[in-house]
């Protein structure tokens, strides 16, 4: 599920107060910010703010029929026994987390592929979440697991998260037996991970203590940690710089072509890459920092991000290279081109098989798929069996150690998700559909440009009703993203389907700057000094719907998340005059203070330092907290986080909340007691919170 459809699914000051805000210094903002008070995350005094805005809403959205609809479809979607379960494949098993009513918290559980092809398959119970949080008195949520190939896929290493908060407990269980491991691998709550190496040792990179956490709250030492020692005892493999984001340590276990690395992140899209060699030391990767390579079994992948000039060759930004490992440590470099990007074609993704490699091309955000083939001499290259017009195909292998085999899953706005089995060189079968959760038979999609101010063609969506009359009355919901090179891309959602369009809104996603849409290039566009490019880019699809007619300002909703959610405070605070509603979700909004909360300070690649006087010079344009400005009229705003988010601080929507409340603005806000960064930690809680989110988008959207 894309981060679209679960993000769905869930200027400021004074001027003599804007004044002081100018010095950096976090100390002097602390003694300028009154509302600083409610970046204390559980303190009595924030928390007992937060319900007392939680009961307003409540009273306010939660209290009218239309509200108990909107919930009861949208969790009648989330927990329909009819979806897809999506499975991977170890060993001889194909493994499945799944959540319904009956199974809030969820469980986890198995089948073979000759089960999964029914229409009923008979799945072997492995743990019941549900189950495990009653008996021991935790709100767990499921974030994961890692199976262990050696010891034919008995041991493995679960994590659970506390009200689906990043930070995590891991604990070994066996399979064999149905239970934890007494003794075996544990580590207590914190963000980081474990990575199997053999039966009796992992990579583990977490807190141990002070100092072993970088400023961005995660992990800057690998250890190598032995079955039956104390963790204390592990032996250092690595260690990353105070400053840098994270490192982490894993093990390739491909029969053959088994390789230690060390993986060191400085920055979101700044990373190192070490092969660990049997005698310890480290070879570095030698490829661009801002490149992202890989490795499966004799091949290098590397993708620069900004051109490379390697071997004589100048490699654009996008490109997809391969080389031969062992001679590419060895010092060749000698490239096979795999995709070279166009002016409206980037890749997507890629997915190896046993032999071949699959790419996924997005050509002005639609699918294309092709298969490469390593030869002799060059690669060869065919089209797979592709997606329909204005839908999402994504696609990768079943087990690349062992076949050539590949899922491929097709969804579009009208389309339910399909999934279908292939192996490459014959057609692909359809294993599975999502029924339909809505009536697509009178809406249509199709995609539009606007022009941003720089000139810029900026892509949308729009799905609506056929026959639609364009005359600036249709009740319009716009959503955005646009950062860290995430592409929203075209998905099906029973729960928009059932409570938007369904009752006759207009539903609009603009493929801004700052996204992956088409590549690097499209990200790098919108970073940190050109930020504003990225709003410029959402309000020029604003306007362009009031220009076609197919809504007004009065008429025109919008709402993001996370990133989203930054996007949406600028929209409040530098487009108000162009929307008539404004759901705001877990958001950053505080860009003096965001380095300093939380996961903050691994984000300055995107948005710069604030801490800086002069990258604060630009970031204050787009920082909505300080960008407010009294007397000014503003949209109405739903603002909306969780107490459990440890990755964007709960603080942000509280100050923005509280200090446009004291405005006498137009506000409310929602605060779910657990949930992490996506909101909430169950189908319940994601409906409930939906619905406020939509029932607020009607109220004032259809209002005369």
């Amino acid at each position: 599920m894309k981060l679209l459809w679960i993000l769905t699914f869930f200027g400021v000051l004074a001027a003599g107060e804007l004044l002081a805000l100018e010095n950096p210094n976090p100390a002097a903002l602390k003694s300028a910010d009154p509302y600083q008070w409610l970046e204390e995350v559980t303190g009595e005094k924030a928390l007992a703010w937060a319900r007392e805005r939680n009961a307003e809403s409540g009273r306010e959205l939660a209290a009218s029929p239309e509200f108990q609809k909107m919930e009861a479809d949208i969790l009648e979607v989330l927990d329909s026994r009819d979806r897809i379960p999506a499975i991977s494949k170890r060993g001889s098993y194909f493994y499945n987390f799944w959540k319904d009513a009956e199974h809030p918290r969820g469980i986890w559980r198995r089948t073979t592929l000759e089960e999964y092809r029914k229409a009923q398959p008979k799945w072997e119970l492995i743990l019941d979440l549900d189950a495990l949080a009653k008996a021991e008195k935790e709100n767990w949520v499921w974030s994961g697991v890692e199976i262990l190939k050696a010891g034919g896929y008995r041991h493995c290493l679960i994590s659970l998260s506390r009200g689906g908060a990043d930070a995590t407990v891991v604990r070994e269980f066996d399979l064999q037996t149905r239970s934890f491991v007494t003794g075996g691998f544990q580590l207590p709550e914190a963000k980081g991970g474990i990575n199997w190496i053999d039966k009796d040792s992992v990579y583990v990179s977490t807190d141990f203590g002070p100092g072993t956490m970088t400023t961005s709250g995660y992990p800057r030492l690998v250890k190598l940690w032995k079955r039956g020692t104390p963790l204390s005892g592990a032996s250092l493999i690595y260690e990353a710089k105070n400053e840098d984001m994270s490192v982490a340590g894993y093990f390739d276990d491909t029969e053959g072509f088994e390789r230690h690395f060390i993986r060191r992140e400085l920055a979101f899209y700044n990373n190192e890459l070490f092969l660990r060699r049997k005698d310890g030391s480290l070879q570095k990767v030698d490829k661009p920092n801002d490149a992202e390579a890989s490795v499966f079994r004799e091949w290098l992948l590397v993708q620069p991000r900004t051109p490379w000039t390697v071997g004589g060759v100048t490699h654009p930004a996008g490109s997809l290279l391969a080389a031969r490992f062992d001679d590419f440590m060895s010092g060749k470099r000698q490239f096979s081109v795999l995709f070279a990007p166009t002016a409206n074609a980037s890749l997507a993704s890629h997915s190896w098989t046993r032999g071949h490699l699959l790419l996924n091309v997005m050509e002005d955000v639609k699918n294309r798929l092709l298969v490469l083939t390593p030869g002799a001499g060059d690669w060869t290259r065919q089209p797979l069996p592709g997606s329909p017009a204005f839908a999402t195909a994504s696609i990768r292998g079943v087990d690349p150690d062992e076949s050539d085999d590949y899922f491929m899953t097709v969804s579009g706005y009208l389309a339910p998700e399909s999934l279908y089995y292939g192996k490459v060189g014959s057609a692909p079968e359809k294993l599975k559909e999502t029924p339909s959760f809505f009536d697509a038979a009178r809406l249509e999609v199709s995609q539009h440009f606007s022009a941003s101010k720089d000139g810029t063609r900026i892509p949308y969506f729009q799905i609506s009703p056929k026959g639609m009359k364009l005359d600036g009355s249709n009740p319009t919901l716009l959503y955005g993203y646009g950062g860290f090179e995430i592409s929203m891309t075209p998905a099906y959602s029973g729960g928009i389907g059932r409570v938007w369009l369904s009752r006759g809104g207009v539903y609009v996603v603009a493929n801004i700057r700052g996204g992956g849409e088409y590549g690097p290039k499209w990200h790098q566009a919108a970073l940190k000094q050109n930020r504003l490019r990225a709003y410029e880019d959402f309000a020029a699809v604003a306007a362009d719907l009031v220009a076609r007619k197919v809504t007004s300002p009065k008429r025109l909703g919008t709402q993001g998340g996370s990133n989203g959610g930054l996007l949406m405070g600028n929209m409040i605070t530098l487009y108000p005059q162009m929307f008539g509603a404004v759901v705001c979700q877990v958001p950053l909004l505080d860009m003096q203070r965001y380095s300093h909360l939380l996961a903050g300070a691994s984000w300055m690649a995107e948005y710069g330092d604030p801490d800086k006087p002069e990258e604060w010079a630009f970031i204050r344009n787009f920082s909505p907290y300080h960008n407010l400005q009294k007397g000014k009229t503003y949209p109405p705003v739903l603002f909306t986080t969780s107490t459990r988010d440890d990755r964007v601080h709960p603080g942000h929507a509280r100050k923005m909340m509280a200090r446009m409340r004291d405005m006498g603005l137009d506000v409310r806000y929602y605060e779910n007691i657990e949930g992490g960064h996506g909101g909430a930690a169950n189908n319940r809680q994601r409906a409930h919170m939906s619905a406020l989110a939509y029932t607020f988008l009607w109220q004032k959207l259809k209002q005369p």
